[in-house]
């Protein structure tokens, strides 16, 4: 792989023999460190540092939201997958939705409230695959919880902006003196420590039954929602087996539906028919064939992916390489196609991603979001349990594989990754930023394999990524390649937000070390021992 110009600016790649956590605050990443350190091992440290990263950047994610990760037990040994999304409330309908004169989940509201999954998938991870226990893993969040953390520079940026849909309770919660907090600020959320110092004690119960569960219950309904004390006890994450997909002799793991990890699939499927190395990395050509397929792909996923418990899904078909082959060949390699469909996912932003892996080679892939900056906006009134946003991803069309229904999961954006190369996990990533994640997911897959870069360079690199009929182009394109794809008929613009956040862990098992990147988008790092 290449190396870096030390002449200009980047990172360095982190490099250490024992573990490593890469994430995007560096008080979740040293959290994860320490608790390794003190005999955890890649399962404890994950969950440490994500229910820290609800306290670090909240607007981001938090205990009321959802998680799904992939988890390699240790060398040699199969990949499992964990989907701890929530689901809607059994009373509710698209129909009602439907007789209410809506079109569509609204964002901000207890309608778009599904029952949080995250608590009960960390309890099932660390009771089934943990070494410490939740009182060890929890005490460094409930510690910050309590005391406090300093906002970082990026959440501050983030906060500021979205500060506007908090409402209720949780203007209370998540602002001081009625404004978003400025970076060097200290947040705190005694509410939340408390929470988590029943979780610690009582496990799931702890957050699913009694006065958590009543009080999340009660502030739901108090704002419209129909969700019951049976909803939240019912919750139950599930392991499921991970879907792959190869390109270029490198296998793509990520999770099956309600994800959206089998549109990164299909989308380097696409690519795999188009010489992508023989292109410039950050030219014209390569981004209009990464948008092109993304288009196909996105157009796919809004057809096919929902709950497979609720409904049969096309997926096999989807992944099929004739199905990949017929949709490149849709491809003009000089000139942009209309969309497909509409894309029906924005680019949302708020979603945190951590890779682990242990001195014992255990490798980690979580991912945990609230959806939308700050979820639905609304919290419960006691303990300020900020709830997530997730139901907005159904549809509310009749007939529609993802269409609302109660007890329901919907389409879900955020998706754990990992890298295999003959039959062994190399490397533990994800790139978070809500629909962008599968495009995200191609372009480091896609840097790395047809580029040589290194996981660092992967990740600093400029993104590009279509939404709502405008290809964004970070600031890192030129001027002449903006000019180009203008003239092969893209409509080309400047995101107003960077494209995603990435962390990333290489395995380089044959000398023995970790190499952890973090993307400069965000606020974290890769810390190791």
């Amino acid at each position: 792989m290449t190396t870096r110009d030390f002449q200009m600016p980047g990172r360095s790649t982190v490099i250490s023999a024992g573990g490593m956590c890469a994430t995007s605050h560096p008080l979740a990443a040293a959290t994860a460190v320490k608790l390794m350190e003190q005999g955890g091992n890649a399962v404890d440290a994950a969950i440490g540092a994500a229910v820290l990263l609800g306290l670090c950047e909240p607007q981001m994610t938090g205990i009321g939201g959802d998680c799904f990760a992939l988890v390699q037990p240790g060398p040699g040994r199969e990949v499992i997958g964990l989907n701890a999304s929530g689901r809607a409330p059994a009373a509710q309908s698209a129909a009602a939705m439907r007789a209410r004169g809506l079109s569509a989940v609204p964002l901000h509201a207890a309608d778009a409230v599904t029952v949080p999954g995250a608590i009960d998938g960390f309890c099932r991870l660390s009771a089934d695959h943990g070494r410490l226990g939740l009182d060890a893993v929890l005490a460094p969040a409930i510690r910050y919880a309590e005391a406090g953390v300093p906002v970082a520079p990026r959440v501050a940026r983030d906060w500021a902006e979205d500060a506007g849909d908090l409402s209720g309770d949780a203007r209370g919660f998540y602002l001081i003196d009625g404004r978003a907090p400025r970076a060097g600020e200290i947040f705190r959320a005694p509410g939340q420590a408390e929470v988590l110092r029943r979780v610690a004690a009582q496990g799931r119960a702890g957050f699913y039954e009694g006065e958590v569960a009543e009080d999340m219950v009660a502030s739901l309904r108090a704002c419209g929602g129909v969700h019951t004390l049976e909803d939240f006890a019912a919750t139950a994450c599930d392991y499921v087996t991970p879907v792959s997909g190869m390109y270029r002799g490198m296998e793509l793991l990520e999770l099956p539906p309600n994800g959206q990890g089998a549109t990164a699939i299909l989308m380097a499927k696409i690519l795999s028919h188009f010489d992508i190395a023989a292109l410039e990395p950050f030219g014209a050509a390569r981004a209009h064939l990464e948008t092109e397929a993304a288009k196909l792909a996105y157009d796919a996923r809004n057809r096919f992916i929902a709950d497979p418990g609720r409904v049969e899904l096309r997926l096999a078909h989807m992944l099929a390489d004739d199905t990949a082959a017929r949709l490149a060949a849709l491809i003009d390699p000089e000139r942009a196609m209309a969309a497909p469909a509409a894309l029906s996912e924005q680019v949302h932003k708020d979603t945190v991603y951590l890779s682990v892996v242990d001195a014992d080679r255990m490798v980690v892939s979580l991912i945990y979001s609230v959806y939308h900056s700050f979820g639905s906006g609304l919290a419960s009134a006691r303990f300020g349990v900020n709830f997530q946003n997730r139901g907005a991803g159904f549809s509310l069309v009749e007939g529609h594989p993802n269409e609302l229904a109660g007890g329901k999961r919907p389409m879900h954006t955020i998706i754990p990754a990992m890298l295999r190369k003959d039959g062994e996990v190399l490397m533990p990533f994800g790139v978070m930023g809500g629909a962008y994640q599968p495009a995200g997911h191609v372009r480091m897959l896609t840097n790395m394999v047809d580029f040589g870069m290194h996981p660092q360079q992967a990740i600093d690199g400029p993104r590009s990524f279509t939404d709502d009929g405008v290809l964004g182009l970070e600031r890192g394109y030129s001027d002449a390649v903006r000019g180009t794809l203008t003239g092969m008929g893209h409509a080309v613009g400047i995101p107003g937000i960077p494209l995603g956040g990435a962390q990333a862990i290489l395995i380089d098992r044959a000398r023995g070390i970790l190499l952890g990147a973090s993307d400069p988008r965000k606020d974290g790092c890769a810390l190791g021992f």
